[in-house]
């Protein structure tokens, strides 16, 4: 079955997944505006509504003309303009509704809600998360692609290592490989105030720079409209060098850490990094269907606590309070797994977990892989050499 009959095929098992469960709260209808939720349920993106009834077809309001084959595509000029072309064909006006309420603005949601008169709106982008966690068979296929191909790119990062080079530099030469592999150069996250150009480089004593970016780690960045990651300071001898960049090569993405030196580190690197790769290995015992989220946080802080090793766990001077995420569509979807997550996995669900730990005057160390979860195990699909490699050998 080549890629579009796939998209379509599982186009329509997600609006009528969508369906049952607005249907199950008494929903009449979805619209959806952003991105990342358009592309899941119409398999492309336009700048427009997706309107879902709770029955029936969905109807594509387009603002801007699109390359896209879209059935039942309304060409509109204003959001109040729905209320029109629904009345022409006869359909109810929704009065509880699924909207993106935490992402649209203020004056956007008021504009569906007033024109359309509505009377409930239900948060669209809560449940379309929720749904979006669980991989199809065909989600799946597309992680993998992508999982190989960013396996590749890691592979060739020793080749590009320079003496001399700024930390910047070679996130440069890393960020062009990507390209060439086919990275779409974006890195798609939730949230607002999480821009960031392709994934995070932190070297030396940079790790220990906090960020006001809700990512694992900080790094002061080269820039101050981009406070993250690399800072554009030369790489010396004793660095220890964390490559955490994007695995963005298609819709869906993975996530993968793995950690460079330059010549020997610190006998307390060392001892951390296998701490991580220790957590991630009784992890990957343990972990199926069912476990506790919250579960994976606690079994890599009481290895932690074993090791004395809390002071330096997942940063120093401002300590994530997580240690794993969702990935798919943006790199950061539920589960997140927090001490005190009430969520446990489901079979499909794809997580990325990443024990990190921050040692000064070093950098920081620890492993990230990406998992898919399965009835009675879970499976690395990130497979590459974990260990510290020294890039002066």
């Amino acid at each position: 079955m080549d890629f579009n009959t796939s998209l379509f095929n599982d186009l329509q098992s997600r609006k009528e997944c969508l369906q049952n469960e607005m249907q199950k709260s008494g929903v009449d209808a979805c619209i959806l505006t952003t991105g990342v939720n358009v592309f899941y349920v119409a398999g492309s993106i336009y700048n427009g509504y997706f309107y879902l009834p709770a029955e029936g077809e969905a109807f594509h309001f387009l603002k801007r003309t699109t390359e896209a084959v879209l059935e039942n595509a309304i060409f509109i000029r204003k959001p109040e303009q729905i209320v029109e072309e629904l009345e022409k064909r006869g359909l109810p006006l929704p009065k509880k509704v699924l909207l993106e309420v935490d992402t649209l603005s203020f004056t956007e949601c008021s504009r569906l809600i007033s024109s359309l008169q509505v009377t409930e709106t239900v948060n669209a982008s809560v449940l379309l998360r929720q749904l979006r966690s669980v991989k199809s068979e065909f989600e799946i296929s597309q992680v993998r692609e992508c999982a190989r191909k960013h396996v590749e790119v890691y592979k060739q990062i020793p080749h590009l290592y320079k003496k001399g080079m700024t930390d910047l530099e070679l996130q440069f030469e890393i960020e062009h490989l990507m390209r060439k592999h086919g990275s779409l150069g974006i890195f798609r996250s939730y949230g607002a105030n999480m821009d960031i150009y392709m994934g995070s480089l932190l070297v030396g004593e940079n790790a220990e720079s906090p960020s006001p970016f809700d990512f694992a780690l900080g790094g002061k960045g080269g820039n101050p409209i981009l406070p993250l990651g690399a800072c554009g300071e030369a790489i010396k001898q004793g660095d220890a060098i964390m490559v955490d960049m994007a695995g963005n090569y298609g819709a869906w993405m993975t996530d993968m850490t793995r950690v460079f030196s330059v010549g020997k580190l610190s006998d307390l690197a060392y001892k951390a990094h296998e701490v991580s790769r220790e957590i991630h290995e009784i992890i990957k015992q343990n972990t199926k269907q069912g476990t506790a989220c919250a579960d994976l946080y606690n079994t890599a802080m009481d290895l932690v606590k074993k090791n004395d090793l809390e002071a330096y766990f997942m940063g120093t001077k401002l300590q994530a309070k997580f240690v794993g995420h969702g990935v798919g569509l943006e790199i950061n979807e539920p589960p997140v797994l927090t001490p005190r997550s009430k969520e446990v996995f489901i079979s499909n669900t794809v997580f990325a977990l990443e024990p990190k730990f921050v040692i000064p005057n070093v950098g920081a160390v620890g492993v990230e892989n990406t998992y898919l979860v399965h009835d009675d195990s879970i499976e690395n699909l990130t497979v590459l050499e974990e260990s510290i490699i020294d890039l002066e050998k």
